[in-house]
């Protein structure tokens, strides 16, 4: 059985840092696309970073320079490093698992394509 289960989120106040991480198991994680994705109180979900099985990343433009996305394979576990943080990246945070697929996809892909979902973990930023 497939589980994400993140960890990390909390209160921080704007231009602090935070840590999430997302233990996975039940698959071979080192094979699957990996994302973070988030969703504030009222707003769509969207993609906030990606990373191939090459740990390649992509960003969101409104998180690039801040954010870090990255993963282990040898824990099994995907980490995003939030710098800078601000009260518009409070939301809930999600970590995703995508079975193989090409670069492109991984990387551009709808976010529909990703197979497995967290729980979430909540980060709260104040002003």
């Amino acid at each position: 059985e497939v589980q994400l289960v993140e960890s990390g989120g909390g209160t921080v106040q704007a231009g602090g840092s935070l840590r999430l991480s997302c233990a996975a198991t039940g698959y071979t994680y080192s094979t699957y696309c990996m994302g973070w994705f988030r969703q504030a109180p009222g707003k769509e979900r969207e993609g906030v970073a990606r990373i191939d099985v090459g740990a390649n990343p992509v960003y969101a433009d409104s998180v690039k320079g801040r954010f870090t996305i990255s993963r282990d394979n040898a824990k099994n576990t995907l980490y995003l490093q939030m710098n800078n943080l601000k009260p518009e990246d409070t939301a809930m945070y999600y970590c995703a698992a995508r079975r193989p697929t090409t670069w492109s996809q991984c990387r551009y892909g709808s976010q529909d394509g990703f197979d497995y979902w967290g729980q979430g973990t909540q980060v709260t930023v104040s002003s």
